[in-house]
């Protein structure tokens, strides 16, 4: 379904990012979807722009999204609601324009 739904958008010619939920670390869930930057943690190398990058405007599936941590949801929250996210290690807002789809079994 995400899939048809990305493709019969405006944003079809934007990429389409699947995410498995369930199979990202705990401790690597806010690092890969907002970023970090160089020497924000221990192992943080360069910079990582993360999965909600500005200039992406495409589709994120985020499938299993249950799975994601309750705090981290919250920030999840607010790049629905107003756009915008902090990378790990940075005072500055970033905007982001990317439409997320979110899909989860519910038992």
């Amino acid at each position: 379904m995400a899939r048809e739904i990305h493709q019969r958008s405006k944003r079809s010619q934007r990429p389409l990012i699947r995410v498995n939920c369930a199979s990202i670390p705990k401790e690597l869930y806010e690092s890969e979807f907002f970023g970090h930057a160089k020497g924000a943690f221990t192992g943080a190398v360069k910079d990582r722009a993360g999965l909600s990058k500005p200039r992406m405007a495409g589709t994120l599936f985020l499938d299993e999204v249950g799975e994601i941590p309750l705090d981290l949801q919250s920030k999840l929250l607010r790049v629905l609601q107003e756009g915008q996210y902090e990378r790990i290690g940075e005072e500055r807002t970033r905007r982001v324009n990317v439409r997320i789809i979110a899909a989860t079994i519910a038992i």
